[in-house]
């Protein structure tokens, strides 16, 4: 009778298990998320959803040794059982309960597992049987290496460290592939004791002893070399959770989560302490100035990766709001933007690099557009207005733009503008709009790669997205040749070391000097810099070729000395729609006009830069002051004007500028002279009109007495 009640409750069991629902391996447990810079070295842990340390491993991932040492010092009959192993509980019951000389375990690793996804107490009967169960069901629904993954994953190490995963990053700072055998016999005897065999106790005889043993048997099983044994006798370096990095926060806080435990980004780490580095030596040389805060973004643009970024100039500096970036805020772009007008006139037919433009007063109607400096410069090719950033011809060419204009380009391109396009009107020119870093450094890398709007990327799995051609290659290569120029010591005084490719670079300073930048390309990169401060405050300190330049150049010139680089814009000549013309001084090619007596050139687009002058041309010649003569001016008191200057012109109705230099002196009408006493030495007087017609007398002037 009682062989046929066992053979009933064994059969009874088996039936159950053989119906039982497959449970869940881990439990609902959240995980952290580690970060990777692009060449897979750790940026930072994050702590999973309830403030633990724990990654998700594949046992496949995980070296021979480790999975042995496990196997040797947890279950060693770990494959021959069905989840539990009999001997072993009943060896425990014998030494725990009868002899009761020690406690011993006889949990499996299944039913470690058990215990550690259900949170069981074990130490009851009932709690020990239900353990016995569940480890019976786990083995029927999965398999061996299923089971020993999942114990891999879950088992503690010490504090809140979960996971071999974990455990080895943070004690070691390596991958689990990556531990060598004397970390790997650490690891291992840990959770077996974690309070007492933790590798950051004082107190390390718990740990060594075991690890010891752990060897021991390992060698014997295993027949290691003697060369081993003396490894395990050197010391070993341990690290601890305070020990994680914590690289470049504001790229890793900007990157939305997609839930993945490990995410590998197209961060250059030596690239980005470049950027660190340079922006706290900045700081440091400018806090005297009141400048204490600073973002710089580095992408390559053939891929369009971010490979640096420093969202301020101090993550945990309160004072200044570090933990704001910088790179997404929306901030005035300043002259940025300008490049853009220059851009499309280039696309649409309106001008060439050499066309002569108009810098000189002029109205909107109740707007008066003037130049940063407060002074007009006449007719200026259009090249040298792009690069000294004049307002006035940026804004009359502006107003020229068809389809697109300005506005419709930068929405177009994803700048999302909040306002309908009255509500900016022709101040976008200058910055009247706001922009983010990142979205000015997509539009520059747009130069970069010919014409082609590309997003940026932040991570090695983000997918590419179609390439829009916002702007033809010839259009897009003729607007960095713009910029190009040399860096000027006398501009930007910090830096002067040689360098090794073309820069083609665009300052900007926002309006009342609250923000400060630079943006340009250089061998495959766009850099962008910021210079201010997050709460809007004015510092006459702003202005971004005294400020951001130099910031620029220096991390330009440490880049450089990084890598070799390869000058991308030039290299594309060859296949471009792009030829150099002779000019005429007044900016028509050289052909139309038989008396050209000084020729330059310029870049030309056949069959969309325009032939005719970008400035219609009309008579207008200075007749006083006479070229090449000598005044001798009598000394009289200032305010008398002595030297009338009057010019023959075949309009009426058209004011006349003059200038002494670069300096405005006054303006007269049709037929009128004006009176203007110069001071001794030798003077360029030039007469401008409306439209960008002049004409230039060189004098020298004497005091007589």
């Amino acid at each position: 009778m009682t062989g046929i009640l066992l053979a009933l409750v064994v059969i009874t069991a088996c039936l159950m298990l053989a119906f039982s629902p497959r449970p869940p391996l881990r439990g609902d447990q959240p995980v952290s998320t580690a970060w990777y810079d692009r060449d897979g070295r750790l940026l930072r842990l994050d702590l999973a959803g309830d403030d633990r340390f724990r990654l998700a491993t594949r046992l496949r991932e995980l070296p021979p040794a480790l999975i042995n040492a496990t196997l040797l010092q947890e279950d060693r009959f770990f494959h021959s059982h069905p989840g539990v192993n009999p001997l072993s509980l009943i060896r425990a019951v014998f030494e725990t309960y009868i002899r009761r000389s020690r406690p011993v375990g006889g949990s499996t690793i299944t039913m470690q597992l058990v215990r550690l996804r259900d949170d069981l107490e074990t130490r009851s009967i009932p709690g020990k049987l239900t353990q016995i169960w569940r480890a019976l069901v786990l083995e029927r629904h999965y398999s061996k290496a299923e089971i020993l993954q999942a114990y891999l994953n879950r088992v503690p190490y010490g504090g809140n460290i979960e996971g071999i995963d974990a455990a080895a990053l943070i004690y070691f700072n390596r991958e689990p592939h990556e531990l060598a055998l004397p970390q790997i016999m650490t690891l291992v005897v840990i959770p077996q004791n974690p309070a007492k065999r933790s590798p950051l106790q004082a107190d390390s005889s718990h740990l060594n002893n075991a690890r010891q043993r752990l060897f021991e048997r390992y060698a014997a099983a295993y027949d290691l070399s003697g060369q081993t044994a003396a490894l395990m006798q050197m010391p070993l370096v341990v690290h601890g959770r305070d020990a994680l990095p914590f690289a470049a926060p504001h790229f890793i806080n900007g990157i939305e989560t997609t839930g993945a435990p490990r995410i590998r980004t197209t961060l250059d780490r030596k690239q980005q302490q470049i950027l660190e580095r340079q922006m706290h030596y900045f700081i440091r040389r400018n806090r005297r100035l009141g400048l204490d805060n600073a973002a710089a973004m580095l992408v390559h643009a053939p891929d369009m990766e971010i490979r640096a970024l420093v969202g301020s100039g101090d993550f945990f500096n309160a004072g200044i709001d570090g933990q704001v970036d910088a790179t997404a805020a929306l901030r005035s772009p300043g002259s940025t933007l300008k490049s853009f007008v220059y851009a499309l006139a280039l696309e649409q037919g309106l001008i060439h690099p050499g066309s002569l433009l108009d810098d000189s007063p002029t109205s909107y109607a109740e707007y008066r557009p003037a130049n940063f400096d407060t002074r007009f410069m006449g007719p200026i090719p259009a090249d040298e207005a792009l690069q000294l950033s004049r307002n006035v011809p940026a804004i009359a060419l502006a107003t020229k733009l068809a389809d697109p204009d300005l506005y419709t380009f930068l929405q177009d391109a994803g700048l999302a503008l909040p306002h309908d396009q009255s509500h900016y009107g022709l101040s976008l020119v200058v910055g009247g709009a706001e922009v983010s870093m990142r979205k000015l450094v997509i539009l520059y890398a747009m130069l970069a790669n010919g014409g082609r709007l590309s997003q940026l990327r932040a991570t090695r799995d983000t997918p590419e997205r179609p390439a829009r051609q916002m702007l033809s290659p010839e259009s897009a290569y003729m607007t960095l040749k713009m910029l190009e120029r040399p860096f000027q010591p006398d501009v930007t005084p910090f830096s002067t070391r040689t360098q090794t490719v073309p820069v083609y670079w665009k300052t900007g300073t926002s309006s009342g000097m609250r923000d400060a930048w630079t943006v340009g390309v250089f061998g495959p990169y766009v850099l962008a810099v910021w210079v201010g401060h997050f709460d809007g405050r004015r510092n006459p300190a702003l202005v971004g070729s005294q400020t951001a330049a130099p910031l620029f150049f220096d991390i330009v010139h440490a880049v450089s000395g990084h890598e070799t680089l390869t000058d991308r814009v030039q290299a594309a000549i060859d296949q471009l729609n792009i030829t150099r013309i002779a000019l005429c001084r007044n900016a028509v090619p050289s052909a139309q006009q038989a008396d050209c007596a000084a020729p330059a050139e310029t870049l030309f687009i056949a069959g969309k830069s325009p032939i005719a002058p970008a400035i219609p041309t009309h008579s207008l010649k200075i007749v006083s002051p006479a070229e090449g003569v000598r005044y001798a001016l009598p000394q009289q008191t200032a305010d008398v004007q002595q030297l009338p200057l009057e010019a023959k012109y075949d309009r009426q109705n058209h004011p006349l500028f003059w200038f002494a230099g670069q300096q405005l002196i006054g303006t007269s009408d049709h037929g009128q002279p004006l009176f203007w006493t110069p001071r001794p030495g030798v003077h360029v007087i030039r007469v401008l009109d409306t439209e960008g017609n002049s004409d230039v007398a060189t004098i020298r002037v004497i005091a007589s007495h």
